[in-house]
């Protein structure tokens, strides 16, 4: 029997429904209540890099291009695209007679504002590198045709433009610099409010251009403690939990009220070293850390299964991923050796910069690499303090004594340019971008360079490959593994599934009362 007065975890799950209770007792037919594991972080498209964000912003914002449930893109804002010889020139024709939400029209002039904010470093957006390091320049050849000039030939672009931080957003709203708190786009739902630390509430906007929603209102919510979510889904206090916490899939696969939904997983899992700092500056430690890490034995615990070891940096869902890549197999005996290699006979000490969520995963590495003499300080924080301290300069960083930063990564384009440039290339590295551990090779820039203009798909996975064993032989990142996307849903909830990195699609969803 559980002695509820020294268990803290669940009273806070039992407290915790109890809100919950309170917060969804109006739910209804009309209104799906999806939990997630976070907050969202900003409101702007532009200015958020998490995927768990993003799922909050989609129903109220569109791109040029999205990917449909067959993983191709199809058009979405635009109708049509073509691109020039060169393929540098990327035009794209509009669609008609659509509005933003505040009625501001939505056509070429908007789609230039939307992207000229991105290619001005004056307004610090968070996800704007990407587009600065591609993006020339975007002209309105006339209200219903945009061109992008690009500074080399990419022919990703088309995924480019499907991601979170290329939706379009009103430029009306834009100028009056609300858009970190009222989201303003011209997508199925509209904003209604932003309860900071409660909820997001969004409705059915009646003049979507598009097909109307089944559902009439979406209410998000977020929680950092796992039991609360399996409580959550199963008392039917909300219709969908995700991520699913992996713990729990046993138990929810045997109620006949909720489904599970599992995506092909697109993210990677891992920490990033810190270069610039000792003694993670040595590639004999980073390296050491790799063959420290027991893989299979985090998936089996943590996972429950439901992932795979990470072999390379990129995904399997990604283009340009290479299922060869050695990737580092666990063994002690030459963590070991590694360590008394650099100097370090007795071992190390380093730190890893970790949000709560992720607690239980950089906890179980502290035990793991315990056996080989690494001690592992863990500097827990709350998601925006991490957001500050993990893409902080190397002046900040060493002075904080930051080692490591914990973090995963899901390219939204599946395509290997958009998993690799954020992450290793050296102009990426943080506060421009999410190279969090300042790692530079010329080698891997070079070969990023040509990979993301190669036109030739079987060259560009070539070029990958190599580039896959750079940053593997280089120990940028411990990697982990490559977690599947699991989510659960009320089994009266239909049409809803997952993009690859956890990306919730809900333009299909229907809920039986």
């Amino acid at each position: 029997m559980t002695d509820l007065r020294r268990s803290p975890a669940v009273l806070t799950a039992l407290l915790s429904l109890s809100l919950l209770t309170v917060v969804y007792a109006q739910s209804n037919g009309d209104q799906l209540n999806i939990m997630q594991s976070e907050p969202p972080r900003s409101m702007d498209p532009a200015d958020q890099t998490a995927t768990f964000t993003g799922n909050v912003l989609m129903p109220m914002y569109e791109g040029l291009t999205r990917f449909n449930k067959a993983l191709e893109i199809e058009p979405l804002l635009a109708t049509k695209w073509t691109v020039n010889k060169a393929g540098t020139d990327w035009t794209f024709t509009l669609r008609s007679g659509v509005q933003f939400q505040d009625g501001t029209p939505f056509n070429a002039a908007a789609v230039v504002a939307s992207f000229q904010r991105q290619l001005d470093e004056k307004r610090g957006l968070a996800a704007s590198g990407r587009f600065r390091s591609v993006i020339d320049k975007v002209t309105a050849v006339n209200p219903t045709t945009v061109r992008f000039t690009l500074k080399k030939p990419y022919p990703a672009f088309p995924r480019l433009m499907s991601g979170d931080a290329a939706f379009i957003v009103s430029p009306a709203a834009d100028k009056k610099g609300t858009l970190g708190r009222q989201p303003v786009g011209t997508g199925p739902y509209s904003f209604v409010e932003w309860k900071s630390g409660e909820y997001v509430l969004e409705k059915a906007n009646p003049k979507y251009w598009g097909k109307q929603p089944s559902i009439q209102n979406l209410k998000w919510t977020w929680t950092s403690e796992p039991s609360v979510m399996n409580l959550a889904i199963q008392s039917g206090q909300v219709d969908m939990v995700n991520p699913l916490p992996p713990i729990f899939t046993q138990v929810l696969k045997n109620n006949p009220k909720v489904t599970l939904l599992e995506g092909k997983g697109a993210s990677v899992f891992w920490l990033a070293l810190n270069t610039k700092l000792k003694p993670l500056n040595d590639v004999r430690v980073r390296q050491a850390l790799n063959y420290a890490t027991d893989q299979k034995a985090l998936v089996a615990t943590l996972l429950r299964g439901y992932g795979t070891p990470a072999n390379s940096p990129l995904a399997p869902a990604d283009f340009g991923y290479d299922p060869t890549a050695p990737g580092y197999p666990y063994d002690m005996a030459k963590a070991k050796k590694l360590l008394s290699d650099a100097g370090y006979p007795n071992g190390v000490t380093i730190s890893v910069a970790s949000q709560e969520p992720d607690s239980n995963i950089v906890q179980a590495l502290q035990g793991m690499w315990a056996k080989a003499g690494i001690t592992l300080k863990i500097m827990q924080m709350e998601s925006g303090v991490w957001s500050q301290a993990a893409f902080g300069t190397p002046e900040e960083k060493a002075k904080a004594g930051i080692n490591s930063s914990f973090a995963s990564w899901s390219a939204g384009t599946l395509d290997a340019d958009g998993q690799l440039s954020p992450l290793y290339a050296t102009s990426s590295a943080s506060p421009a971008g999410a190279n969090l551990g300042f790692y530079s090779n010329p080698k891997l820039d070079a070969l990023l360079a040509q990979g993301s203009a190669e036109t030739d798909s079987a060259k560009r996975k070539s070029i990958y490959a190599q580039a896959q064993r750079i940053i593997s032989q280089d120990a940028a990142h411990v990697l982990l593994y490559y977690p599947s996307d699991i989510a659960a849903v009320q089994s009266n909830v239909k049409g809803v599934w997952i993009f690859p990195g956890g990306g919730i699609q809900l333009e299909d969803a229907t809920k039986n009362k």
